[in-house]
């Protein structure tokens, strides 16, 4: 199947830029004395080379997105017969079966300390201080995701040899020092553009990192200190008098022309279609069937549960998207970005499609981890908020950027901030301004559990959903196809055995 090829690419891919003692050195450590032209490496090559290196982490479908998404309510990867099985990896994803020989759980740890080490190893080679920032701005990304995952972020100062076993911050410290790196930058990024490192990227991180403080020091107990919910309020002000406002569409945020229309985006990952880009045609080819266009890989489906939450009014829910350049006709008007559910048609002549076998191909919402039978490909909701570029849909560089912080995030932040220092008002206020540009009624209060479920809607398939669960308190719970409470280890992804064989420094989070 083509998710089998594209898998095996992609781990391939990983193994050469992993970050163990051996592959360090090999991933990005170059030695001054043999740079060409005698001045030095060609810092602006290398700086690229770590954007370049973060890409696919975000946009595969194996990679944040699976450890982020797949471990929650909101998206589940079945074993359809012979397909999506795969030694079981992303069945016990969803279920919080996992250990630290998922090639999943590997390959993030992997691909985030390769990004963690090229971004340090550059600094080697005197970049200007704004070279340097972007660079920093990147490795703290990079470190987030890590104690955000894992608890446990390996470093290495510039220059120290990748031969003995890096040294290893770990909780609040980590993300103290993620905070001051960022703090100490900020002066030198640029204010865009939103492709790059820039400033206000740099404060939706800090408010990231303020947010899920509390959660870092005591995940299965997360308590939210009001100082950093100010800061929060403080910096999503500032980021909000930026140069954003609400696109004319919400998927406008995601289409292939994102970079002219997408005005809620802060920071994105640059794709340019039939040159470049970091996988993420799999947003919508891994949850596509075969028949629709461009075929799909019939894989990964949403939850009916998850579903359930959104107004039929809400356009986040899903709709006829037709301004990308090339898109198709849709002379029925279908939906087709967004969650896909019922009968699906042709988008060139609204004829109906129908599955392998000749029956019709209506999408349903009963899914199971594992499906038999004869209706293996039609179960389960298929969300994708990544509209088609169907320009290159054959190539598979698209031209959609990758979205890593948005305005809508940013709003949600400081309602929950506002929401947790006792001010439900104000909070209520702005999440009822999103709700409706969006398409939804306006909520009558703001309590705990509606903030939870209003991140959710606004925020789906974008990363952040394990996270959310977390803070709130709803990870451990069961949910649709995980009947059973978690153990509090699962709160944290493993580290890879062999890294824990490889470095002393790093502990096995439980397991």
């Amino acid at each position: 199947m083509k998710h089998k090829i594209l898998m095996l690419v992609t781990s391939f891919s990983l193994v050469l830029g992993s970050c163990t003692k051996l592959e360090e050195k090999l991933n990005g450590e170059i030695n001054p004395r043999e740079s060409a032209g005698g001045g030095g490496a060609n810092v602006a090559g290398l700086l690229s080379g770590v954007y370049t290196s973060f890409r696919g982490m975000y946009m595969d479908q194996g990679n944040l997105y699976a450890l982020s998404e797949m471990s929650t309510d909101a998206l589940i990867g079945p074993t359809r017969g012979g397909d999506w099985d795969d030694n079981g990896a992303w069945r016990v994803i969803h279920s919080h079966r996992f250990t630290g020989d998922n090639a999943r759980v590997r390959d993030v740890f992997f691909g985030l300390s390769g990004v963690n080490y090229s971004a340090t190893d550059m600094l080697r080679f005197s970049p200007t201080p704004q070279q340097a920032a972007e660079a920093r701005l990147l490795r703290a990304l990079a470190q987030f995701w890590l104690l955000d995952l894992y608890n446990q972020v390996p470093y290495r100062e510039p220059g120290e040899s990748a031969v003995l076993p890096s040294k290893v911050r770990k909780g609040v410290e980590a993300l103290d020092y993620i905070i001051a790196e960022i703090n100490a930058i900020m002066n030198d990024l640029p204010a865009g553009p939103v492709t790059r490192s820039n400033k206000n990227a740099a404060k939706v991180l800090l408010m990231k990192c303020y947010l899920n403080k509390g959660a870092y020091a005591n995940r299965a107990a997360p308590t939210f200190d009001a100082a950093d919910m100010q800061k929060i309020i403080t910096l999503a002000d500032e980021v909000m008098a930026g140069p954003y406002s609400f696109a004319a569409n919400y998927y406008d945020n995601f289409a292939p022309n994102n970079g002219a229309i997408g005005k809620e985006n802060i920071w994105t990952q640059e794709n340019v279609g039939g040159v470049s880009s970091g996988g993420l045609r799999s947003r919508y080819h891994a949850v596509l069937h075969y028949n629709n266009a461009p075929g799909g890989w019939n894989g990964f489906s949403s939850l009916s549960d998850f579903y359930n939450k959104f107004e039929a009014s809400d356009i986040r829910r899903g709709a006829p998207y037709n301004s990308a350049p090339g898109a198709k006709a849709n002379p029925g008007n279908r939906v087709n970005v967004g969650f896909l559910i019922g009968q699906q048609y042709n988008l060139d002549n609204d004829v109906p499609l129908k599955d392998r076998t000749g029956a019709p191909l209506v999408f349903t919402p009963e899914v199971k981890i594992i499906e038999k039978g004869t209706n293996l490909e039609v179960t389960g909701i298929r969300a994708f908020k990544v509209p088609i570029d169907f320009i290159n849909a054959d190539n598979g560089n698209i031209d959609n950027d990758n979205p890593i912080f948005r305005l809508g995030d940013v709003m949600l932040m400081k309602a929950e901030a506002l929401l947790r220092t006792n001010a439900a008002g104000a909070g209520l206020t702005i999440v009822n301004t999103l709700r409706t540009n969006r398409g939804a009624t306006a909520l009558g209060s703001l309590t705990l559990d509606n903030m939870y479920d209003e991140r959710g809607r606004e925020m789906y398939l974008e990363c952040f959903r394990r996270q959310d669960m977390i803070r709130f308190g709803k990870f451990l719970l069961p949910f649709q196809e995980k009947p059973d409470a978690s153990d509090p280890k699962y709160l944290l992804f493993p580290i890879p055995n062999g890294q824990l064989a490889a470095n002393p420094n790093l502990d096995n989070n439980g397991y």
